[in-house]
């Protein structure tokens, strides 16, 4: 197991996982990362000391509910205190991922909610890796969608600047 990326996650259920297990939404959280659907937000930058907004302003979890970035990017510097509040995020980013992506499955729209997805994960550069494991259940992102949505590939195996 150990399959914890939001990607990851994606792509491995369009190939037919249907179990996951992994420290990824915790350990990532110890180290002051958020988990959204554009990457990771690192808090501890200081570009969020002044950020009075939500970690995500669609999540209904409390850390979203009631912390600011500014305040995480405070505590996620200092006090384990932080730290937990961005996991309770981060869960609750990945079950809220998971939701969709089952719902997304039931509804028989799934290769749709990949494009979507894989276009805010990632925009138009997409790992080599991630359009191979997809092209091999009929996902081509690489043609172009309705919206005119289509990706080009990178060796890259991560995203060295987040869409965040």
């Amino acid at each position: 197991m150990g399959v914890g990326y939001a990607e990851d996650l994606v792509v491995c259920s369009a190939l037919g996982v249907d179990m996951y297990d992994c420290v990824f939404p915790t350990r990532t959280a110890r180290f002051g990362n958020a988990l959204v659907r554009t990457g990771s937000m690192a808090l501890r930058q200081g570009k969020y000391k002044n950020d009075f907004t939500p970690i995500d302003s669609e999540c209904e979890c409390s850390t979203c509910k009631n912390f600011t970035r500014a305040y995480l990017h405070t505590t996620v510097t200092k006090e384990t205190t932080g730290c937990h509040l961005v996991t309770v995020h981060n869960i609750a980013f990945q079950m809220r991922l998971m939701r969709d992506i089952r719902q997304a499955i039931v509804e028989d729209r799934y290769p749709q909610f990949v494009r979507s997805f894989i276009k805010t994960r990632f925009g138009k550069t997409v790992p080599q890796w991630i359009v191979d494991a997809l092209k091999s259940v009929n996902i081509d992102l690489t043609a172009p969608d309705a919206d005119g949505y289509f990706a080009t590939t990178v060796d890259d195996d991560f995203q060295k600047h987040p869409n965040v």
